[in-house]
């Protein structure tokens, strides 16, 4: 546990240093005493396809819901990778790091007006991790080491865990894990899909689809004092180029995934000293996943043959110039000291530098299995950035061993339908992950019938079995071996792989404070601490 705690404070600071945005001008500012009242409208270049973030991994369902719900604990992003009480007032670990009771506030009200207690805390952790039927839960994989969960009195919850999980600290401070009201799934477990009833710093006013999300301050607020916004507004931006205009013109005043250096460029421009922009690596990747469950993309030599005609280095230095796509890497973001160096990384299938080599190796797999001419549709994503210019790229990537491939974008509810219900052949999809773990980082590939977040459907045994084993692993290079094991087999099984992993740049009016930056989009979009210095 302490080696990685070291590892992700080591991370906390190398990100510190070589983000261009926490500068003394930002230290200063967030220094200054928070003044209560104003609107923040922000721009998101995406609207979420239903409100319940378990069954969700998009960054569209948090920007819009999550200022209405609490988790258990949350990031300290002032203190970023630690993590703080949330709804839980403390916390303790039993020696064995196999119990862990939470103490609740007390008084805490969801905004319907009824009690939150810990039958709420447990109803919400036993459907993440064990879905009733007609429930999707992206978590399982996640909390499939908690055996059981007790709760002596309404305001205290334990958790007992199956074996010891180094990241089960940090998973409960999942942005993800919305604590929803008991009542409210007894009614109908996918309740939280179309309707919210949180106990957030802020409640619930409208979702005008196509245009925004709207809240207002939560006058019953657990954390007296909070939160200092009279309320938000979200607004839905398709084009980047309006979503710009609006930023400059002070319609909207954050926009909190992140711009491209093109972008980037054009606000420091226009806007001078208006405009700040914090800058950091990301724990985001965009990946290329195959269907299995579609011919012939159910033939590993054609998976592989598409994999290895993708030039990921020349195509990091182009795309890192034009979108927000920028390091080569494997399954655990790029620098980070769990993920494979790069000497071994380029002796995995889609990796090589001999870029000549490979593609001359991919056309031969292809003529093996039958399929020199082949031709299918890229399902992918209407997000300018970075799907566009990944899809642009990946066609051309293509051409070149003579497959023919059209990039067919749709927005994000259809998009994501496509992806979980199975309906494409190849598709860009996504590794969204809120830190540096491999317990998370790895889940998503598990078999199908573990993870939901597979898109490939894929079903195999021993990435399970290597998964499993890492889990329990407490020493660091053993578990580092585990972890390159499982990308090798996953690599040369090529069910699905990254493209690229992201570079994040935020951009936000002077006049916001508060909001702290991390390399994960997903943490800091409760809004319970910021404030306007209008």
């Amino acid at each position: 546990m302490e080696t990685r705690r070291t590892a992700l404070k080591k991370m906390a600071g190398a990100l510190a240093l070589g983000a261009g945005g926490f500068s003394l001008e930002t230290t200063r500012a967030n220094a200054q005493s928070p003044k209560k009242g104003g609107t923040l409208n922000f721009a998101m270049n995406a609207e979420t396809p239903h409100y319940d973030a378990h069954g969700s991994d998009t960054f569209a369902t948090l920007h819009f819901a999550a200022p209405f719900y609490s988790t258990l604990l949350k990031f300290d992003l002032a203190k970023y990778p630690n993590v703080a009480p949330d709804l839980a007032e403390s916390y303790t670990i039993s020696p064995d790091k196999l119990t862990y009771t939470f103490k609740l506030h007390s008084g805490v009200k969801f905004h319907d007006g009824t009690p939150c207690t810990s039958a709420d805390v447990k109803a919400t952790y036993d459907r993440m991790r064990n879905p009733p039927e007609g429930v999707v839960s992206s978590r399982k994989a996640t909390f499939s080491d908690i055996a059981s969960i007790e709760t002596p009195d309404p305001l205290t919850v334990v958790f007992k865990l199956k074996g010891v999980n180094a990241a089960m600290l940090q998973h409960f401070g999942s942005p993800w894990n919305f604590i929803y009201s008991a009542k409210d799934l007894a009614k109908d477990p996918n309740w939280p899909k179309t309707n919210i009833n949180g106990t957030g710093a802020f409640v619930f006013v409208e979702h005008v689809k196509g245009s925004h999300v709207a809240g207002k301050r939560n006058e019953n607020y657990h954390k007296k004092g909070l939160p200092y916004l009279d309320g938000f507004k979200g607004v839905f931006f398709l084009q980047a180029a309006t979503m710009l205009n609006a930023l400059q013109g002070g319609q909207v005043q954050a926009e909190f995934r992140s711009v491209s250096e093109p972008e980037k460029a054009r606000l420091i421009q226009t806007m001078g000293d208006k405009i700040r922009i914090e800058e950091s690596s990301w724990t985001l990747n965009l990946l290329v996943c195959f269907n299995v469950e579609k011919k012939p993309f159910d033939d590993v030599r054609v998976r592989r043959a598409l994999v290895m005609a993708i030039d990921r280095w020349g195509g990091s230095q182009g795309l890192g110039k034009i979108s927000t796509l920028r390091s080569v890497g494997g399954v655990m973001r790029p620098g980070y000291e769990m993920a494979t160096p790069e000497a071994e990384l380029v002796k995995l299938p889609g990796f090589s530098k001999d870029i000549k080599k490979s593609r001359e190796e991919a056309k031969k797999l292809l003529k093996e299995a039958g399929h020199e001419n082949l031709t299918f549709t890229l399902h992918n994503r209407t997000i300018a950035q970075p799907y566009t210019p990944a899809g642009v790229f990946l066609v051309d990537q293509w051409r070149q061993i003579g497959v023919t491939v059209e990039n067919k974008q749709v927005e994000t509810a259809p998009y994501l339908a496509g992806l979980n219900s199975g309906n494409y052949d190849v598709a860009i999809d996504f590794s969204n992950l809120f830190m540096d773990d491999s317990s998370l980082a790895l889940a998503k590939y598990l078999s199908i019938d573990r993870s939901p977040a597979n898109r490939s459907r894929s079903k195999d045994p021993e990435l399970d079995r290597i998964y499993d084993a890492h889990m329990r692993e407490t020493d660091p290079k053993k578990r580092q071996a585990m972890i390159q094991a499982f990308e090798k087999r996953l690599f040369e099984q090529a069910y699905q792989q990254p493209l690229l992993w992201w570079y994040r740049m935020v951009a936000t009016h002077k006049t916001v404070m508060g909001w702290h930056m991390s390399p994960s989009h997903n943490l800091g979009q409760d809004l319970v601490g910021v404030w306007l210095n209008a």
